[in-house]
């Protein structure tokens, strides 16, 4: 025999598969409802958002030796050059200016990236239009090249004239040095101090003549245009795979939890697992019926509240009657007939649209 609802433990929904299935089986309209208002709502979010386009140029970045800041040779970098630092440059207020000015108005957002192992740097520009992208791109290439170029002339130029000037000044101490020497007789000691003051001055006078004729020389090499951007055959936003996927996931999510919600909140009994997670009751068959001895709830199925079960099993217990479980019928169904001797007596009473037996 079954033990009376105050012993029984209130059983519990185990969070199986089946019983999601059941849900969604039950909740079915809500799912489908917000599942198309998800996809519907990424549609028209596709529609309305604006169309961006994206060229990229690369550009092939050579080290020039002036004014440079230059990475340790190793077998994981094996680049001199810092490109990190190159792609700040690129993204800098100064080249924007100046693609700017190509451009003829205000120049949008750059995205600068570098290539694994690689001297090469990849200009990325958005725009609502290709050509305007593919422009965009052309444009901050060739001003992050023409920056860098007159960069590294302005450092070249800075070296020149701080070269030329020291060797102005060693010619003109080496001028008046050698202008002295005709008033010293040979053999005293300030002969031989000019003399060796001389031979200095003329040393360097040499190496700083070597080191300007080399610096005239120097060919300022900022990098080229590896590959020019050329308008893109699509958009590349938005994405509506990514658009409509975030909306069918949305809507599916959404949906879930509002059918759980929803019968969370339901009280209404329909299935032998809503019997015993609403009331605590145990659920008999018409078979187990026969053969048990005392009071029996009898349960319409779809609709029965389990307020209502409860409140009869309640007052059967505050009787003094022992409860074996509830009975699942359908509305239309009758009632299975009762044991003999297994019931006392019989009362049949109708309470909203539950049915009990006492």
């Amino acid at each position: 025999m079954s033990t009376p609802p105050g012993d029984r433990p209130v059983h519990r929904a185990d969070g199986d598969l089946a019983d999601y299935v059941s849900l969604l089986r039950r909740r079915w309209r809500a799912v489908l409802s917000l599942l198309v208002a998800g996809v519907a709502c990424a549609t028209a979010l596709l529609l309305v958002t604006p169309r961006s386009y994206t060229a990229s140029a690369q550009v092939l970045v050579t080290a020039t030796g002036l004014g440079e800041q230059g990475n340790p040779v190793t077998p994981r970098q094996r680049e001199a050059l810092n490109l990190d630092t190159e792609a700040q440059v690129a993204r800098s207020a100064v080249v924007a200016a100046r693609a700017g000015r190509t451009l003829g108005g205000v120049p949008g957002a750059v995205e600068v990236s570098v290539p694994p192992n690689s001297s090469v740097l990849e200009i990325s520009y958005a725009a609502a239009d290709p050509k305007a992208a593919a422009a965009g791109a052309s444009a901050y290439a060739h001003a992050y090249l023409a920056h860098r170029g007159e960069t590294a002339t302005a450092v070249l130029q800075a070296q020149l004239k701080a070269v030329l000037g020291k060797l102005r000044q060693v010619n003109a101490g080496l001028a008046k040095t050698a202008a002295t020497l005709p008033d010293l007789r040979r053999g005293t000691p300030e002969r031989s101090l000019a003399l060796q003051r001389q031979g200095v001055l003329g040393r360097q006078a040499s190496a700083l003549t070597l080191k300007y004729d080399a610096l005239k020389t120097v060919a300022v090499t900022p990098g080229s245009v590896i590959g020019e951007a050329v308008p893109p055959a699509g958009p590349d936003a938005p994405s509506p795979p990514l658009y409509l996927g975030s909306g069918l996931m949305a809507g599916l999510l959404s949906g879930v939890g509002a059918a759980w919600l929803r019968d969370r909140l339901d009280t209404n009994l329909r299935t032998g697992a809503d019997v015993r997670r609403l009331t605590g009751l145990d659920t008999v068959s018409g078979e187990e019926m026969r053969g048990l001895a005392g009071a029996v709830l009898v349960v319409a199925v779809p609709g029965t509240s389990s307020r209502e079960v409860t409140r009869t099993a309640d007052r059967l217990a505050a009787r003094g009657v022992p409860i074996i479980g509830a009975l699942l019928a359908d509305p239309g169904e009758p009632v299975p007939p009762a044991p003999r001797g297994g019931l006392p007596r019989v009362r049949r009473a109708e309470t909203g649209r539950g049915t009990h037996r006492a």
